[in-house]
């Protein structure tokens, strides 16, 4: 499983996506700024923060808690 999570800067949701994300101790994870990115803007701009397994493409978007991420993470 290869974590990313896509953010931007100055985002106070993605703040707490970051507290979380460390409450359901997810693995290690890549972070992915989308500023500056059109590409990644359209995709994800109005949908950040968003959480992505690159494995599978599967993505878990805002709002979500500790046990929301623990059960994505387990493939629920």
């Amino acid at each position: 499983m290869r974590l990313v999570l896509f953010q931007r800067d100055e985002c106070h949701l993605c703040d707490l996506a970051l507290e979380v994300l460390a409450q359901a101790r997810a693995p290690d994870f890549a972070s992915v700024w989308i500023d500056f990115d059109n590409t990644l803007e359209a995709l994800y701009g109005e949908r950040v923060p968003v959480l992505r397994d690159d494995d599978t493409r599967r993505e878990l978007d805002w709002p979500f808690d500790a046990q929301r991420v623990s059960a994505w993470l387990a493939g629920d």
